[in-house]
């Protein structure tokens, strides 16, 4: 397999994630030029390290298939981000707070601290399950928390 064929199935990844070119560039720490050109064929060399960065990202490995979803992603994202916190986040609670993009104030303290620390291949993992377990689209989903991302001012450059 060639970094043309692993790019075709990144943008394949990529788009059944609901990601743009440009979100997928934020949250890799690379460059939409990048992913563009990897996507299209035209990228001559990535790097081991980036390469498999974003194919980890992406829920993928080094022969470019899908891992075996990570179980309960949702809920290990919701424990992960209520460690600080007296009151937990509930995975069903993100969930429909996700789908319907009403962040509860009540909620706030732990969104905020999901955005800003969450690992990100942990964040994709959490939105694909709330997608696949309500058939909401992933764009919608990616809409309403980067828009919490921006209201909440977090500082990660993957909200940008």
């Amino acid at each position: 397999m060639n970094l043309t064929d692993i790019g075709l199935l990144i943008q394949t990844r990529r788009e059944a994630l609901g990601l743009s070119q440009a979100r997928l560039a934020r949250l890799s720490g690379l460059s939409r030029a990048t992913i563009n050109q990897l996507e299209n064929g035209s990228l001559v060399d990535l790097g081991t390290h980036r390469l498999l960065g974003l194919l980890h990202l992406l829920g993928m490995d080094l022969t470019a298939q899908t891992r075996t979803p990570r179980t309960q992603a949702l809920a290990l994202l919701s424990q992960t981000t209520s460690v600080s916190y007296k009151t937990a986040l509930m995975p069903d609670a993100l969930a429909q707070a996700l789908i319907s993009g009403e962040l509860p104030d009540a909620l706030l303290p732990q969104v905020s601290t999901l955005l800003d620390e969450a690992p990100l291949p942990l964040i994709v993992s959490g939105l694909e399950e709330v997608a696949q377990r309500t058939h909401t689209p992933p764009k919608t989903l990616w809409k309403n928390l980067t828009a919490w991302a921006q209201a909440l001012q977090s500082p990660r450059t993957a909200w940008v």
